[in-house]
């Protein structure tokens, strides 16, 4: 059994990329983002930051907020958000088209600010450096059968918020690692299963060869 479903144009999916009238902005977000690898510093801070501002909210709630997140955090490029005032923050509190959560944005800049003091690639380094081994992981068949941490989601926030990150818990260290490739945790027979590990491979290929 598993709990993929097939959608009207007969492409099977995660259950969650098909609800009802939020189904074309999980559709896209699922088919073209979820669970494909991300690197970058830059990137990879967006990531952090956007599923630390979803936590205790629906994920549909950030991405149809998402070019606000960018205009408003400079597209999360570390050493501008790093720069950030105090009247930043205010502009941030009064701006409508981010999630506008005190803590939250406070978070992000601290994030960034820690984030500035890595060397170029660290913060990617870092992150990917608690990637699982995918062979030894099993196919998840079921939403039940993906948990919400992991050993590895939980070494990674620890190791983050030793260094000072804030809002980077194990249920959104694994969450970022899912949304970014660190695991692929699309189900057995999601047509996208395929195409996540498939760049995954060629991810790791490229990075062999560097």
């Amino acid at each position: 059994m598993t709990d993929v479903v097939t959608a009207p144009d007969g492409v099977p999916r995660c259950p969650w990329g098909m609800e009802s009238e939020k189904m074309a902005d999980y559709r896209v977000y699922h088919d073209s983002e979820w669970g494909l690898p991300v690197h970058g510093d830059d990137a990879l801070f967006e990531r952090m930051c956007l599923e630390a501002f979803q936590s205790g909210l629906s994920w549909i709630t950030i991405l149809r907020r998402r070019e606000g997140f960018r205009a408003a955090f400079a597209d999360f490029r570390i050493a501008a958000v790093a720069r950030f005032t105090d009247e930043d923050a205010a502009r941030l509190l009064a701006d409508p088209g981010i999630i506008r959560n005190r803590a939250k944005i406070a978070a992000a800049i601290n994030n960034a600010q820690v984030a500035a003091t890595l060397a170029p690639g660290e913060l990617d380094s870092l992150i990917w450096s608690y990637a699982p081994d995918r062979a030894g992981r099993p196919v998840p068949r079921r939403i039940t059968d993906v948990q919400p941490t992991t050993p590895e989601s939980t070494a990674l926030a620890k190791d983050l918020k030793k260094r000072g990150f804030r809002f980077v818990g194990p249920t959104t260290a694994y969450a970022m690692m899912q949304a970014c490739g660190l695991v692929n945790d699309h189900l057995a027979d999601c047509h996208a299963r395929a195409a996540a590990d498939a760049a995954a491979t060629e991810a790791e290929a490229e990075a062999a060869a560097r």
